[in-house]
Order: structure tokens, then C-alpha cells, then sequence
């Protein structure tokens, strides 16, 4: 595991009153920020990289917090590098186990979220995909029902 140097962390810290829940660097220039909740950041990323010739392995994601969902998001995304404001363990295995860069400010055990409890014997890539989008409201190819009985978040 690397560390990020903290020159790039540095440049990353916002400074403004309301800080994007989300930013994406690719070298310094910020390339998409987003501030939005829970994990639609992560969504709104996804619809971006989809249209843009970014190449994912080299773009950093400064995250506020990165738990296990956003973590398996972002390794879906192929993103290999990540500042985590907050970082939980289950995040931290994650990236750990498919070798993605990583730095935090705090590392705690677990996020309060219900998501977190809810992936915790998740692993796979598309299988946490699935069930995170159907919890936000996002259609799935070839998936007439969305939610499947999940509460839906905005």
C-alpha cells in the first residue's frame, strides 16, 4: 500500500463554506466534483466517466467518506487511488484487496449507515452494483423491478 504525498492531499482540501461531498483529480486539475448525498455522487460519477475519455486509472477520488459501498463503487469504477476524509475498516479492505492507493484523515471501524451493515458479506463487484443501484433509485439494464422491496434513497 502507498500513501498519497501530501502535496497532492493538500491541494485537494476545499476551502469553501459547502465542500463537494466528491471530487475527481486527474494529476491537480479537478476533473468532476459533485455535492450530493449517500452514494449519488458515485452515480453521478459513473454517468460522467460514460462519456468522457478519462482514463480511470489514473484519476484520484477525494471522498468525504468512503465505506465499504462507496469503496466497492469505486473499485467498480476502476479508480486506483483515494483520499477518504473518513475511511471505514470494511472501506479499507476493500481497497486493500484490489491493491487501490488510499490515504484518510480518520479511519474508523464502521459508518452509521444502514448500507454498510447491509454489504458487509458482500464482496463482489456487479452484485454490490446492483443492489446499491436498486437502493438508489437507478434503473439496471434488463431489470423491470426497481427496489425490490429497499428503501430508496435521494
Amino acid at each position: 500500500m502507498r500513501f498519497l504525498p501530501q502535496a497532492i492531499i493538500s491541494a485537494m482540501i476545499p476551502t469553501d463554506a459547502h465542500p463537494p461531498s466528491l471530487r475527481v483529480f486527474l494529476g491537480e486539475r479537478l476533473v468532476f466534483s459533485s455535492n450530493g448525498r449517500w452514494l449519488h455522487p458515485l452515480f453521478e460519477l459513473e454517468e460522467q466517466l460514460a462519456v468522457s475519455a478519462y482514463p480511470r486509472g489514473e484519476l484520484l477520488a477525494s471522498d468525504r467518506i468512503v465505506g465499504k459501498a462507496a469503496a466497492l463503487l469505486i473499485a467498480r469504477l476502476g479508480i486506483r487511488r483515494v483520499r477518504a476524509e473518513t475511511l471505514s475498516r470494511l472501506g479499507e479492505g476493500v481497497l486493500h484487496a484490489r491493491g487501490i492507493e488510499y490515504s484518510y484523515g480518520t479511519l474508523v471501524d464502521r459508518i452509521a449507515c444502514a448500507t454498510e451493515a447491509l454489504l458487509l458479506e458482500v464482496d463482489d463487484l456487479e452484485s454490490a452494483y446492483r443492489l446499491l443501484a436498486r437502493r438508489a433509485g437507478r434503473p439496471l439494464p434488463g431489470d423491470g423491478a426497481m427496489g425490490r422491496g429497499l428503501p430508496v434513497f435521494r
